[in-house]
């Protein structure tokens, strides 16, 4: 774990990004939505199932919906290269001896107020292969994301109203 908010600076042309929604619940609840990795099926449209210690250099082991226009799912694994709690969750695909290809995903909580916080996620595209990987993939990422974070808001909103209600009056959560 890290403390610094540090996201690289990308080439705009090779990256997605979602878009930013603004979550009715506290950035602490997004978090937990986002690292509660067990409830994944119950509300990512995307990424179906996913296992990860969420430690630095953990692989992140997904089952990704085909969103290229098929019906099933692929496994899918990166690494996991940045955690700041309640503000950044990233990993990563480096270039092997097998594949150029190369990516890092950055999912990003903004904090707006003590209920209130914005999410957004990018997607860079790296490597000699990044101009080929955006064009070949770049629409359905930007549809996956987009999604994944309304269904993110959707449930972190949900999570959050359940215990607003259930929480004694004048108690704040």
């Amino acid at each position: 774990m890290t403390d610094e908010l540090t996201i690289p600076e990308y080439d705009q042309s090779t990256t997605v990004r979602s878009d930013t929604v603004e979550i009715d619940a506290p950035a602490s609840v997004v978090w937990e939505v986002l690292t509660d990795l067990d409830n994944y099926p119950e509300w990512n449209p995307f990424c179906v199932a996913v296992r990860s210690t969420l430690e630095m250099g953990a692989p992140v082991e997904m089952t990704l919906a085909d969103y290229t226009g098929g019906t099933g799912t692929f496994p899918y694994t990166e690494f996991v290269c940045a955690v700041v709690p309640e503000r950044l969750l990233s990993w990563e695909l480096l270039p092997t001896a097998d594949s150029a290809d190369a990516a890092r995903r950055d999912q990003v909580i903004e904090s707006l107020s003590d209920a209130r916080c914005l999410y957004y996620s990018t997607d860079a595209f790296l490597g000699d292969e990044a101009d080929r990987i955006m064009a070949e993939s770049g629409d359905w990422v930007k549809r996956a994301f987009d999604d994944t974070a309304q269904a993110l808001k959707k449930r972190s909103e949900e999570l959050y109203a359940q215990r607003e209600a259930a929480a004694p009056a004048g108690r704040a959560l």
